[in-house]
């Protein structure tokens, strides 16, 4: 008789938990999500995009998946990263109005892993993640994020006049730095390898998991193994100017980009290559090949999380999205300029020259709202769900991926947490550019950095620089921003210009009630 009772319980049970056949099929086929973020990455750095770095892992995702060529994020690291968590627009105060997709999820029943770069406050366990291993803070020295210097080795580089870099290690915050004991400690192989350990450990689990790997690279400082370091010693002694036209042409058979892109020219204050003394060209040959360095590293990183994931029967089920932050960075924080990039005493960047080949064709870079410092690359793999091998040219932005979350999985996006009322997603889901089907699109897209500030909607993008007047752009057919037309076509600035204004307003009045309605 008990016997009864208990599977009469368990049947009511299970319909109150399913109350539709097809709710019942979302819960049992929501797939696992994982997610790569590269740091300060160009545009046509990775193969699959155009640039010479060897990235078979990525590249694989790219063949298995889907490449989009306009997609967005809002040119600096911390900004984007709280626009990817939830789904809202920096400009309304990043993580105060927002819930991340890890609060979305988890009280669905998804596993939520987090390692590597955060850039947000206060800890990702804070925001919805149950494990977290990585640096909370913005850029640290990949050898040692630390302060002080191990046994037998020098002081590791540090940006100067600044502090100490915040390290996560699940809850625990150490907010003095942390000097991991092993010297073969490399933060892009330490958050693959906790990446790796998680999947082993939660493997036999019933419910599905999100987990996002932010990796740090290839942001500075510049530091590599130098094995990897050594295939590109030899790569990049033709230069900056050499190497943006290969990457131009290769783009173009690629299908990357179209064949009436033109070329943007060279950024002002990058001097032509063969300008530079030998010993300069040596200099810089080096700067980019510890870069490109770190990228393999990231790569190779990623294929072993992708290995893991075949390993334990669940890449069938699987959500696999890759994209940066912004475009590649023209900073030159160079604290130890008598020390070449590559060993932990070093501090040293890429610098402008180079960061104008990463965003090849696109102009300027990081930190600016040209193409060149906010559109990004972007792959989506999704067996099942996405074309191998395909491109869409889905007008998107990070923003997008909250909703997107929401539409694949049924969840809902709350309306407070913790007390505090919550505004809803700026993004528009991406499930039908996944699936391959038009879709309507943004009405417009706003961007605002220290001073720099854009709109797109459509064709058209209005962009200034902190220093610049307006200008005004069509990108259907300019799209490396060439050509200004402000002049001739007064009135759409006027609109755009409203346009942002509107949204900019919009933003600082979320602020100011952080979320209230």
């Amino acid at each position: 008789m008990r016997s009864i009772k208990r599977w009469i319980a368990a049947a009511i049970g299970a319909v109150a938990a399913c109350v539709s056949p097809s709710a019942c099929a979302m819960e049992q086929h929501r797939p696992n999500i994982l997610i790569f973020m590269a740091d300060d990455m160009g545009y046509s750095d990775i193969g699959c995009y155009g640039g010479e770095i060897a990235t078979p892992n990525i590249d694989k995702l790219a063949n298995e998946g889907l490449r989009f060529r306009n997609i967005y994020n809002d040119a600096k690291c911390g900004p984007s990263r709280a626009a990817l968590l939830t789904g809202q627009y920096s400009n309304k105060g990043r993580m105060k109005t927002g819930a991340t997709f890890a609060e979305i999820l988890r009280p669905i029943g998804y596993r939520t892993l987090m390692t590597g770069k955060w850039h947000q406050t206060p800890m990702p366990t804070d925001h919805g993640f149950d494990r977290y291993y990585g640096l909370v803070d913005g850029c640290s020295n990949f050898w040692n994020p630390g302060t002080k210097a191990r046994p037998g080795e020098g002081k590791p580089g540090r940006k100067k006049g600044r502090g100490a870099r915040h390290w996560g290690i699940e809850e625990t915050l150490y907010k003095e730095g942390y000097v991991p004991e092993d010297k073969s400690f490399y933060t892009t192989d330490a958050f693959t390898d906790y990446a790796v350990a998680r999947l082993e450990e939660y493997k036999d689990e019933d419910k599905p998991f999100v987990m996002y790997v932010a990796y740090t690279a290839p942001h500075y400082p510049l530091h590599a193994w130098p094995e990897d370091i050594d295939k590109y010693r030899d790569t990049y002694r033709d230069g900056w100017d050499r190497l943006r036209e290969t990457r131009y042409q290769r783009m173009q058979e690629l299908g990357v980009i179209d064949e009436y892109f033109k070329l943007s020219p060279r950024i002002e204050g990058v001097p032509a290559w063969l300008s530079l003394s030998m010993k300069e060209q040596e200099e810089e040959a080096q700067k980019m090949a510890v870069y490109a360095a770190m990228i393999d590293r990231m790569d190779q990183g990623i294929g072993k999380v992708m290995s893991k994931l075949k390993a334990i029967g669940k890449d069938d089920n699987t959500l696999v999205i890759f994209l940066s932050d912004n475009g590649a960075c023209a900073e030159t924080p160079d604290s130890t300029p008598g020390i070449p990039p590559g060993p932990v005493e070093s501090y040293r960047a890429v610098g402008k020259g180079w960061a104008n080949a990463s965003n090849t064709p696109y102009r300027l870079h990081k930190g600016r709202n040209h193409e060149g410092g906010i559109r990004a690359p972007m792959i989506v793999r999704w067996p099942g769900v996405t074309k191998p091998g395909t491109f869409s040219d889905r007008l998107g932005h990070l923003i997008d991926w909250v909703p997107t979350f929401m539409e694949i999985t049924g969840a809902d996006y709350p309306s407070e947490i913790r007390r505090h009322k919550l505004l809803p997603p700026d993004g528009v889901s991406l499930l039908p550019a996944l699936k391959g089907h038009e879709q309507g699109e943004h009405p417009y897209l706003c961007w605002e950095f220290s001073g720099s500030q854009a709109a797109r909607a459509g064709d058209w993008k209005l962009v200034k620089s902190k220093k610049t007047s307006w200008e005004l752009y069509n990108l259907a057919e300019d799209p490396t921003e060439l050509n200004d037309l402000i002049a001739q076509h007064p009135e759409k600035a006027a609109e755009l210009t409203k346009v942002w204004e509107r949204w900019w307003a919009e933003g600082n009045s979320s602020k100011k009630n952080k979320g209230k309605r």
